[in-house]
């Protein structure tokens, strides 16, 4: 089959459109034939961590097609139904932090950018009907992480006011569609005007400039939870706009790992730090059941034939997308 792989060479130049063996299911597994996948960050990382010394690897996490075979001893999954890839591996219930053992779809498994993938059935959930294949393909990884953030880490109100500093990205998108749903006061932020203009044709109540004075421009406005997935460069004014006995989520970093911040500020505040990051199966499955019940849609921001996966990840790579890229593996 065909497949997009990374082999020796570190980063993007170590990728290429080449056919690779096709894995039949076994005891619990299912083929997909895969009809999109979508890209992540992740993607760009594991291209790094992929060491040279190992076998051609496919990269992807994200992917929604119909199951073409299972193995033994599956239930509950059947030929002919349309799945979308759960990428969470070995973390199956709710819990404080993911397991030991705990892996994303992509690295060390292979992942979603090829014509088939077997897998887990219990890494497969019911496709929304409402998502076209682009669509269902981007939805899992983004779509998890930010639920987990807003739900089960900060526990979020509809009486809430939300900051997400850095909207357009897949995950802060879903975030700003998630407490939206739920009727969240949401603020974002970002250095283009037009990913603020978008934000704001999607529901975002305000839009401000990430490299102007936040608290001014906000006129003193404070918010109830910040989710902030950018780093050092924006922490400082994330905390600076958080009300006493706040919350704030992370689980990105892009920006800079390494923080400093005035403790006895933060005590005296009453803060609550949380961190977080991807999400269990059943926080997959209730995710899946909150995007149905609210129609919920990515937002699609361009759409890459599997031979073009390397232009997509340049693309991503450049930081300019709103919302999700997506590769079309079969029509």
């Amino acid at each position: 089959m065909k497949a997009f792989v990374h082999h020796k060479i570190p980063g993007i130049e170590g990728t290429s459109y080449s056919d690779i063996e096709e894995i039949e299911p076994k005891q619990g597994e299912v083929k997909v034939n895969l009809k999109s996948a979508g890209l992540n960050h992740r993607d760009l990382f594991v291209l790094h961590r992929h060491k040279d010394t190992d076998p051609p690897l496919v990269i992807g996490s994200d992917g929604a097609g119909i199951v073409e075979a299972v193995g033994p001893g599956v239930n509950g999954v059947k030929v002919g139904d349309e799945v979308i890839i759960n990428p969470s591996l070995g973390w199956n219930e709710k819990s404080d932090a993911p397991p030991e053992g705990h892996e994303i779809l992509g690295l060390p498994d292979h992942g979603t950018f090829a014509e088939k993938i077997t897998i887990s059935a219990n890494n497969v959930g019911p496709k929304p009907a409402h998502l076209s294949w682009d669509e269902a393909g981007v939805l899992s990884l983004a779509a998890m992480t930010a639920y987990r953030a807003l739900f089960t880490r900060a526990q979020v109100k509809p009486t809430d006011t939300i900051l997400l500093p850095g909207i357009g990205s897949g995950a802060v998108t879903f975030l700003l569609l998630f407490a939206k749903a739920v009727g969240a006061r949401v603020i974002v932020t970002s250095r283009s005007e037009i990913k603020r203009n978008h934000a704001l044709e999607l529901g975002a109540d305000v839009a401000i400039d990430s490299h102007c004075d936040w608290n001014e421009s906000l006129n003193g406005e404070t918010v109830d939870i910040v989710v902030e997935t950018v780093g050092a460069a924006t922490f400082h004014k994330s905390l600076g706009q958080l009300r006493k006995g706040g919350k704030m989520v992370t689980f990105g970093a892009s920006a800079g790992d390494t923080v400093d911040f005035n403790l006895r500020e933060f005590f005296y505040g009453q803060y609550t730090l949380l961190g977080s990051t991807m999400a269990s199966t059943e926080e997959f499955n209730e995710m899946l059941q909150f995007v149905n019940e609210h129609k919920i849609k990515p937002v699609l921001d361009k759409v890459f034939p599997l031979t073009e996966a390397r232009k997509a990840l340049q693309r991503i790579d450049e930081a300019e997308q709103f919302g999700k890229i997506a590769i079309k593996i079969d029509d």
